[in-house]
């Protein structure tokens, strides 16, 4: 079973994210990439990397993974043994001219009651300072409240919320090598630099929820997501009475 140890708990509660080591080994990384970079010569024409969303939906392999004893065992960790896969979301910036993405807490984002989800970042590639790493403010979640975000559909980055007049001299590089994974809360401060290096930055963002957990798919989101078509997949545990799975 994979397990944060006690300390990396803790750490994760306290700082609001935490690193968790290596959760794929070479081979699996091989397949891994493979796909992506498959997904990635499929994209229509004029479409960018930064920001493929629900890839587990139409591809078997990702929904096999995704749904996998050592990336459930960490949610069950964090959420308890009832879980969902919630969302999924592959950033791939490329070498060069690669996306920020903005200053942002994730649960801006998210029409669910309570807000009782985190977010698994599981690095494709290496994740670095000079690829444009996911850059954190340690503690920014202890007030347990969403600020005021700000849209901008316009703006040259994965994505359109953002937060404005944060000290950014508290923040710090969450640096992973590929195949490593971390772990961040949802009321977390974070955010990340342009790639402008000669390597590509691809990473998985994945979100997994309580099954108790209630959604409203009513909602219209600024980045265009079709809450009215989520499609939850049990990963673990009793499923609950409010919501349906794919599964």
């Amino acid at each position: 079973m994979t397990q944060l140890r006690k300390d990396q708990l803790a750490k994760y509660h306290s700082e609001g994210f935490v690193k968790g080591g290596h959760i794929l080994n070479a081979s699996e990384l091989t397949v891994l990439r493979q796909e992506i970079d498959q997904l990635i010569v499929s994209l229509p024409p004029g479409n960018r990397p930064e920001n493929m969303s629900s890839v587990h939906y139409r591809n078997k392999y990702f929904r096999n993974l995704f749904l996998s004893q050592p990336l459930v065992d960490i949610a069950e960790q964090i959420l308890g043994p009832d879980v969902a896969l919630f969302t999924s979301y592959i950033i791939s910036k490329r070498p060069k001219d690669g996306l920020a993405v903005n200053w942002h807490q994730d649960g801006a984002y998210f029409p669910i009651a309570p807000m009782e989800t985190f977010t698994l970042w599981l690095a494709v590639d290496d994740s670095d300072q000079e690829n444009g790493c996911m850059k954190v403010i340690p503690g920014s979640h202890r007030k347990r409240n969403l600020l005021r975000h700000q849209v901008d559909l316009q703006s040259n980055t994965t994505l359109p919320l953002s937060l404005s007049k944060i000290d950014l001299t508290k923040s710090i590089d969450v640096e992973l090598k590929a195949g490593e994974f971390s772990v961040h809360d949802v009321y977390l401060w974070h955010g990340s630099n342009a790639n402008h290096s000669s390597r590509r930055r691809c990473g998985i963002t994945l979100k997994y929820i309580p099954t108790y957990v209630k959604i409203d798919r009513s909602f219209v989101a600024p980045t265009g997501f079709d809450w009215s078509g989520l499609r939850l997949y049990l990963a673990r545990g009793h499923p609950g009475n409010v919501n349906d799975y794919v599964n």
